[in-house]
Formats: C-alpha cells, sequence, structure tokens
C-alpha cells in the first residue's frame, strides 16, 4: 500500500526543508495585535493558525528566491493575490488531510520509519543514524513525534492523491489522435490586413456615434467616487519618536555578529568513543579509559591523529575522512564540544570530552577569523530596528487605543489626530477600484469607505490594518454617486471608437474576399511575407484561433488557403503550403507522449477532486488577516 513512497522520498526531504527554514526575512521581532485573532482561515472547524501562515509565506519567500535568483522582488509578496494562493495551497492540505483519514486511511509505524531512516539527512555513511536525527530536530525546536506527524501526514494526502492519479486512463486511441495533432506541422505564408488601413477612409456619421453612444453607455460611465481625509497610524513612523542609547547599539551589535558578516569558524577533527547516555556505569567508565589510552597515544605522537580516527573513531561519517569535521561555527555543535573547541588554540589536542554522544577527542587544526562589518557601517541600522522593536513592544495597546478613539470619536479624526500625534491627509477623488496611494487601495478600507455607515451617516471607518502595522481610519468628505458622461463629453472617444469598429468591418471583408478569390484559384497580388512551419506544440507566434483555421483546412491540393478575423481587429490570411506527417512509429517517443497525457489529464482530475473537497467541507478565510 506504500510502495509509492519509496518512488517519492522527496516528500519527507520537503517537509524537512520546510521545517528549518530560517525567520531572517521578517526581522527580529515580530508584532501582533492582542485584539487580533490568531487564525487566517477555518477548515471544517480547525482553525489555520496566523504562524502557521507566516511560516508558509516565510517557506514560499525562500523557494521564491532560490528560483528566481537575481529576479526574485520580495515586492511580490506584498500582493494579497499571492498571499491568497499560499493561503489557498494551506487549505488545501487540511482538506486532503481530512478526506485521507475519513476514507481510512493510515500509516503503520513500522512503514513510517523505514521512510524516515531513507532520508539521507538523516545518515551517516548511507546509515540512518539516530544521533543525528535527534540532534537536527533538535536543532529546530522539534521532537521526532512533531516531525513524524508532519511525515504521516504527508503520507496520508500523497495516499489520496495517488489513488486519484491510477484512476485517470487515456486510451491509445486518443493518445494517438492528440499525439498526431501535437506533430504534424504545416508550412505557411500569412498576410495580415489591418484596420489601420482603412481609418483615413471611414467617416462616422451622426447616427452612427448615436447608437454606438446609445448602445454601450455603461462604457462612460464615472463609477461612484468620494474625497476622503484619513489617519495612518504605522510602526514605522511611531519607531521614529523612540530613544536608542550608544550602550544599546553596542549590546545589540556585540549579540547579533552573524547580522553583520562572517562569524569566527575553527575546522576541527574528533575522534568519537560512543556511549548512549543510558549505558551502565562501567560501560561509560570502558569508553572513557579507551578514549584516554587514544589521547595518551596523540600526546606522544600528535601526527598519527588522521590515523587513529580512521581506526577507532565510531562517527563513520569522519572517521573516513581522517576525523575531519570541517570548518564550524558557534551554534552548530552540541555544547560540551563547542565550548572546548573554541577556548583551544591551533594544532592543540584535548579530551576525553563527554557529550551526550560519548566521549571525544578534539584537535583544532585552523581559524578562520570573523569578517564582520565595523559598529560604525552599521550603527543607523541597528538604531533603525531597535525604534522599531521598542515601538512594536506597545504598539499593540497604541492600536487598540487609536481603534477605541476613531469608534467612540466617530464624527472628527481630529481628536485622534491630536491624540497620537498624528496629521490628517486629505485624498483626490477615489472610487472603489482605486490603486494609489497603497495605504488608500486596501479593499477593506474601501468596502468600509463607500458604506452607508460613512456616505449617509458621515461616521469614521473603524481602524482598519491596511498592510503590516499599518492601521487606517478615514471619513468620507465628498460623495458623488456614479454618473453616465453626456456624449458631448466623451464625442471623441466615441467616434474613434466607431472608426475603429467600421475600419475593423472594412478590414474583416477585404479579407474575405480575397480569400473567396484564392480559394476558387484567382491570382491576388499580396505579399506573403516568408515562410514558417508551425504547429500545435511550436505556434511561432500565431494565435489558437488561426492554428485551428491551418489545420482545419483541407489540404488534398496545395496551396490551400484559410483566414480568420483576429482579435486585435485585423484579418489574417494564411496559405499553406505544405504538410509535414509526423512520425508515430518510434515506440519509445509515442511512450513518452502518452506519459506526458496522462500526467496532464492526472493533474486535471486532482484539480477537479480539490475543487470539489472545497466546496463539499465548510471554509472561511478570514479575509481581513491575510
Amino acid at each position: 500500500m506504500f510502495d509509492f513512497v519509496h518512488r517519492k522520498k522527496t516528500i519527507v526531504q520537503i517537509i524537512l526543508l520546510i521545517a528549518v527554514l530560517p525567520f531572517m526575512f521578517w526581522g527580529v521581532q515580530s508584532y501582533r495585535t492582542e485584539g487580533q485573532a490568531s487564525y487566517v482561515a477555518v477548515v471544517e472547524g480547525e482553525e489555520i493558525q496566523r504562524r502557521e501562515f507566516e511560516q508558509a509565506l516565510r517557506n514560499q519567500h525562500e523557494n521564491m528566491r532560490t528560483m528566481l535568483g537575481e529576479n526574485f522582488d520580495s515586492a511580490m509578496f506584498d500582493n494579497p493575490e499571492m498571499r491568497l494562493a499560499v493561503l489557498e495551497n494551506l487549505i488545501q492540505r487540511k482538506l486532503l488531510l481530512r478526506e485521507a483519514v475519513n476514507v481510512g486511511l493510515t500509516v503503520l509505524d513500522s512503514q513510517l520509519a523505514r521512510e524516515i531512516q531513507s532520508i539521507s539527512a538523516f545518515q551517516d555513511d548511507q546509515q540512518f543514524s539516530y544521533q543525528r536525527y535527534e540532534e537536527l530536530l533538535r536543532r529546530q525546536e522539534m521532537t521526532p513525534a512533531m516531525f513524524e506527524s508532519r511525515v504521516s501526514a504527508e503520507i496520508m494526502q500523497q495516499q489520496l492523491l495517488e489513488a486519484i492519479a491510477k484512476s485517470a486512463v487515456v486510451s491509445e486511441k486518443v493518445a494517438k489522435n492528440v499525439a498526431y495533432l501535437s506533430e504534424v506541422k504545416r508550412e505557411i505564408n500569412q498576410v495580415k490586413i489591418e484596420p489601420e488601413q482603412f481609418i483615413s477612409q471611414v467617416t462616422p456619421d451622426e447616427a452612427s456615434i448615436q447608437s454606438y453612444y446609445d448602445n454601450h453607455q455603461s462604457e462612460f460611465l464615472l463609477p461612484e467616487r468620494v474625497r476622503i481625509e484619513y489617519l495612518v497610524l504605522s510602526l514605522d513612523e511611531l519607531a521614529q519618536q523612540e530613544d536608542v542609547t550608544t550602550d544599546e547599539i553596542q549590546n545589540y551589535y556585540e549579540t547579533h555578529q552573524s547580522e553583520f558578516g562572517q562569524e569566527e569558524e575553527r575546522q576541527a577533527s574528533h575522534i568519537l568513543i560512543a556511549v548512549s547516555e543510558t549505558a551502565s556505569d562501567e560501560e561509560k567508565a570502558e569508553a572513557r579509559a579507551k578514549a584516554e589510552e587514544l589521547l595518551s597515544q596523540l600526546e606522544d605522537e600528535p601526527e598519527k591523529f588522521a590515523v587513529l580516527a580512521s581506526e577507532y573513531s565510531e562517527d563513520p561519517g569522519s572517521a573516513k575522512l581522517g576525523g575531519d569535521l570541517g570548518f564550524l561555527r558557534r551554534g552548530i555543535l552540541v555544547k560540551e564540544f563547542e565550548d572546548t573547541l573554541f577556548e583551544m588554540a591551533p594544532d592543540e589536542i584535548r579530551g576525553p570530552i563527554q557529550t551526550a554522544f560519548g566521549f571525544h577527542i578534539i584537535k583544532l587544526a585552523a581559524i578562520k577569523p570573523s569578517d564582520v562589518i565595523p559598529l560604525e557601517e552599521v550603527s543607523a541600522d541597528i538604531e533603525r530596528e531597535l525604534k522599531r522593536q521598542k515601538a512594536a513592544s506597545r504598539f499593540g495597546e497604541i492600536a487598540e487605543d487609536f481603534s477605541n478613539t476613531v469608534y467612540e470619536q466617530s464624527d472628527t479624526l481630529q481628536l485622534a489626530a491630536e491624540q497620537f500625534g498624528l496629521s490628517i491627509k486629505r485624498s483626490e477623488w477615489v472610487d472603489k477600484n482605486t490603486k494609489e496611494p497603497a495605504v488608500i487601495a486596501n479593499r477593506n478600507l474601501l468596502q468600509a469607505v463607500f458604506s452607508d455607515d460613512a456616505i449617509i451617516d458621515k461616521r469614521n471607518t473603524e481602524a482598519i490594518e491596511v498592510m503590516p502595522d499599518t492601521f487606517v481610519s478615514a471619513r468620507v468628505l465628498e460623495h458623488k454617486p456614479s454618473a453616465i458622461q453626456s456624449l458631448d463629453v466623451v464625442r471623441d472617444q466615441v467616434v474613434a471608437r466607431v472608426k475603429q469598429q467600421l475600419a475593423t468591418e472594412m478590414a474583416e471583408k477585404e479579407g474575405k474576399e480575397k480569400l473567396a478569390m484564392l480559394q476558387a484559384g484567382e491570382e491576388v497580388a499580396l505579399d506573403w511575407g516568408e515562410a514558417k512551419e508551425v504547429s500545435y506544440m511550436q505556434s511561432q507566434g500565431m494565435d489558437v484561433d488561426a492554428l485551428r483555421a491551418i489545420f482545419r483546412a483541407e489540404v488534398d491540393k496545395l496551396p490551400a488557403y484559410t483566414g480568420v478575423a483576429g482579435s486585435d481587429g485585423s484579418f489574417n490570411l494564411i496559405r499553406i503550403n505544405r504538410t509535414t506527417e509526423p512520425d508515430l512509429s518510434d515506440q519509445a517517443r509515442y511512450q513518452a507522449f502518452s506519459g506526458q497525457l496522462k500526467q496532464m489529464l492526472v493533474q486535471e482530475e486532482i484539480t477537479s477532486y480539490q475543487t470539489g473537497l472545497r466546496q463539499r467541507y465548510d471554509v472561511k478565510i478570514r479575509e481581513e488577516s491575510y
């Protein structure tokens, strides 16, 4: 039942990757208001916590950074559509797991253990190392139970999707027909008859202008608009009011060296005499004695460290390298090992050092000094970060007071402006689709601004979080309902559109006339341009309608002619010179194509299945939270 997992070991690798991704993109300290709900969505009664959503954002952030490299722009994560896509992915995972449980899928402990043991990250010399497993999870503040639960959930979801995938069947006839259509090629020439050729010949009469205006009045509708005044309460602005001392800057610099360059690294080698923490005193004494004996040999012949490590060390990963662990920095090793290593001088050998893994003899081979940016170059950045941290510590309380004030004094923003030291800003005319400025363009704020409460009752809107750590309250100064602009106002627009419409009709008419002549065998003087070979897989810039016309055309007699109106108003005349039939006798190539076709069908089936799940289960998204 679980054979597919052996073919998809990347499942658990991905989970591990998600678990260890750094939290470096959202600053040192994140703020959440006390009154803000801790969840962003509810799936059939199960909440998706904000911290889970933010972790998913960080994961996607890092994945996109890796994928796009220099083209990566972190601003894309300010886009509500991107954030919603990440949330929808979390929702789908929850739905799949719930459905897997409901249909009775399970993962046996023995099978789960086999899968975890096969993960290369937990192996030494291609053998599972429980010590490595435990240590890696411990560094990420995860317990084995937490990790195993994640792996088990992922396997169950994949089991469910695997069952759907196996239900997708592509018949041989369908596969061959699609393969043929995908690979058959036709050599063509084309001529485009553009509407612009006829614009100068068109003079719309008054009746045409009036008719177009009457039938397209919605195109000339001025949307409902308002002018507003508003207050912006942001963490960044409050941070500017905070005071930071030079001592605080110095202390931050000293305790966050890794943020300002390369930390000191030390090249270490070790010999491990392994013994479990739960071993008896006799076993531990025996291991210590063995380590001390090796240390005694090394005191007389330190140059034999690599030889003795290869022969006696019970750390298989480093033993084959003469005990070499490479360059290490603080925070990677267990405390006892690390404390000793960073006290040593180059070429010094110490031991036995007891850790949870046993007794170590350590040799320091080299030191790579730290290369840290001087304090004076980063002082301003540290000051900004400390100010932000200080402001964040009380921003929740301030935001709540701000929210209460604009609600209780709902007929003015002046009191809130004075209380919080803010300036009242005023906008130009804005509508429900306004994109700028970003602080106003938030959909929740616009919804509040265009509500009856704001327009009719003249109340302040509630304090709305329009972006992380930024709250806005607004009130309407002036309102204009939607209205159709008169023909006199939009006459130039209407005339231009009528001329384009008539020119398009003339281009299509001329194109069809010339096509009929060509198909009748008459000579037509046309500049056909260069020939090119096209197929559904290699369109050479042809749109879908043109490709369909090309491959639907009868080609018993060549050259053959066809034509199609383009979406840009042009008419595309096409001459077909020859057809290149595909070779479907290559069985390996055909099988590969059939496999690709099945993968596409599987994806469609899975997408449809997930859409069905979304409709069957109760899912609620807190739109203001993501």
